[in-house]
């Protein structure tokens, strides 16, 4: 258990190119191949927090401002992943979360109910946080791990349906996406795409970076995007000539080092999962595998990036319009990119289906968040979290505002049974909808293998 901790604090940046190493001796690489396989994972993981670190701490207070200035008043401040995930490795199920995940996706492989192998370790925080909530509103520490067995199976599962959808969009062979709020927050946009193809006139409209750039040259670039919507941001944050234009080069700052970084995630993960893919289909012939990576993937998409700044200000609007929210948006301001980042892909890159589900993604996530309130303070106050002054509560949109954790305390522990009801029976018709959508998907990418293969012959 405290050897478990240890590697806990080392962070994602160090304990996941541990996890790469080993798994890629495992699968028989080369260790100077190995080697740098976790290095340049590593390196990229530092570069996303240094990237997310910019957004945070230019646009945390530049949305703070904007929302005193228009009168937005919310009591609860997020506290965001960056808070969340300490606290959740601190409780008592934290340590005992991984070896519960790590079995529950070994059980499924062998029984033949996920193609998802997973070697994101860091992430099974977001299980983690479900148990603790469970714990902390039940008191039984069995329900609490019942609750991560039960998250890690739907998760999984998530993996194996979106999978199509990350290999046909983002183009990432054998890689699936079990975690985090890209995994759960996806199934909400596929009603929404079946929806809006069948709305005449509606189902036209599409737009994205690329149209932009092509009809607005060089205004449309991605940096360029990227320094208007900070330059916009930071005059709606009432800031002077000098701070707007620096919010608006960091943010174009930001368009472009993304992508770059999240590069140098795929450099040293996909070799690893090819390689994993290519000895599990070999030894278990016929059956096709994912290797379970982290949602940071999707991150370097110019869509997905740009969604993340125009949902930084239609966040503290969606924030100020939900009925009964008492979250202001902030620790996950700057990581928005991952609740719509599968709903980039479902959309094909079209931003204004993005943003059409993202303001649904994220009404429903404000809504959840402040339920959960009351439970993520008491986690906080077990995890000994120095809270600032004048501070009694907290929240988090990222796993604090999941509809999984929402309805698995309201299974085991009801509170509000009409909640339950609502967000029960849209996410789970949701769900439904995301296996038959997936289904369409695996069937036209193998159509298109099938006549590539003849085409070849």
């Amino acid at each position: 258990m405290e050897f478990i901790q240890y590697i806990l604090k080392l962070g994602p940046s160090v304990m996941l190119p541990i996890v790469i190493f080993i798994f890629a001796l495992l699968l028989g690489q080369k260790p100077g191949r190995a080697f740098r396989s976790g290095v340049m994972i590593g390196i990229g993981f530092i570069g996303i927090g240094l990237v997310i670190s910019l957004m945070l701490n230019n646009l945390g207070p530049a949305a703070k401002l904007m929302a005193e200035r228009f009168g937005v008043s919310l009591t609860v401040v997020d506290v965001g992943w960056p808070g969340s995930s300490p606290m959740t490795w601190a409780s008592q199920i934290g340590g005992l979360s991984i070896p519960v995940a790590v079995a529950v996706n070994v059980v499924m492989l062998v029984l033949g109910l996920t193609r998802v192998v997973n070697v994101d370790i860091w992430n099974i925080w977001h299980m983690a946080f479900t148990g603790a909530l469970l714990h902390i509103a039940t008191g039984s520490l069995m329900i609490g791990l019942a609750g991560v067995a039960i998250h890690a199976a739907i998760v999984f599962k998530l993996g194996d349906w979106f999978a199509p959808v990350v290999e046909k969009y983002y183009d990432l062979k054998g890689v699936a996406i079990p975690h985090g709020t890209s995994a759960y927050c996806g199934p909400i946009a596929v009603p929404i795409e079946w929806l809006l193809n069948r709305i005449p006139g509606i189902r036209d409209i599409n737009f994205n970076s690329e149209k932009i750039e092509e009809k607005f040259g060089v205004i449309g670039e991605p940096m360029i995007i990227g320094l208007i919507l900070g330059c916009i941001i930071g005059a709606m944050a009432g800031y002077g000539a000098d701070l707007v234009m620096q919010l608006g080069m960091q943010m174009a700052a930001v368009m472009v080092l993304m992508p770059k970084v999240v590069k140098c995630i795929m450099e040293g993960l996909l070799p690893v999962a090819d390689s994993a893919r290519e000895l599990l289909e070999k030894k278990f012939s016929g059956k096709k595998f994912y290797i379970g990576l982290d949602p940071a993937l999707l991150l370097g998409d110019s869509q997905v990036v740009a969604a993340s700044l125009l949902f930084v200000p239609l966040t503290l609007i969606i924030a100020a319009i939900v009925p009964g929210n008492k979250v202001l948006p902030f620790g996950d301001l700057a990581t928005i990119g991952f609740f719509v980042a599968m709903a980039v892909g479902i959309h094909g890159g079209n931003l204004f289906r993005t943003l059409i589900s993202g303001f649904v993604i994220m009404a429903g996530t404000l809504w959840i968040s402040t339920q959960t309130i009351g439970l993520h303070t008491i986690l906080a106050q077990q995890a000994g979290t120095k809270l600032a002054a004048g501070v009694t509560q907290v929240a988090s949109m990222d796993q604090g505002g999941s509809p999984i954790t929402y309805i698995l305390l309201q299974l085991f522990n009801p509170d509000n049974v009409a909640g339950l009801v609502v967000i029960g029976v849209i996410y789970i018709a949701s769900v439904l909808l995301t296996i038959k959508y997936s289904k369409g998907i695996s069937k036209e990418l193998k159509q298109v293998e099938e006549q590539s293969t003849s085409y070849k012959a």
